[in-house]
């Protein structure tokens, strides 16, 4: 099971993607299993060196018990240090913004975050995305 941040392909255009653990505490890892995550405004930070996601809503898992946690909380990810300083060098540059793409659980159950570093689509560029979009849809349409 995969959830992904739709959006995110529009605004951006992303030049590499980054695999990442997350720090869970709590109910999550069984709200993220139901698929209770929304990506509306996530993006990721660095604090004192570390990588954090931020606005990404995990909502409550209904049937916990005191160990609730909170939805709207940050979560450190775990990066290897060469891709921190790599992805940190970049982000001081202008334009650029590290944004969470997809979550999945990996081969060994792990909750994983997929993140692309990306630079921000004008309007013009979001218009040519969109018009590719329905000319290849028409083509397959053709085709079939």
């Amino acid at each position: 099971m995969e959830l992904r941040n739709r959006s995110a392909f529009h605004e951006y255009f992303f030049e590499t993607t980054y695999v990442a653990g997350m720090v869970l505490v709590g109910t999550e890892v069984k709200a993220i299993r139901n698929g209770k995550v929304s990506f509306n405004d996530a993006y990721c930070q660095f604090h004192k060196g570390e990588l954090y996601v931020k606005n990404m809503h995990i909502s409550e898992y209904a049937f916990g018990t005191t160990q609730r946690h909170e939805p709207t909380q940050e979560r450190k990810l775990l990066l290897k240090k060469k891709e921190l300083r790599k992805l940190e060098g970049k982000i001081k540059e202008k334009g650029y913004s590290i944004v969470p793409l997809k979550i999945f659980f990996n081969e060994k159950n792990l909750a994983k975050i997929e993140i692309g570093l990306g630079k921000g689509k004008k309007l013009h560029d979001k218009r040519q995305t969109i018009m590719k979009r329905e000319v290849e849809r028409d083509i397959k349409r053709y085709l079939k």
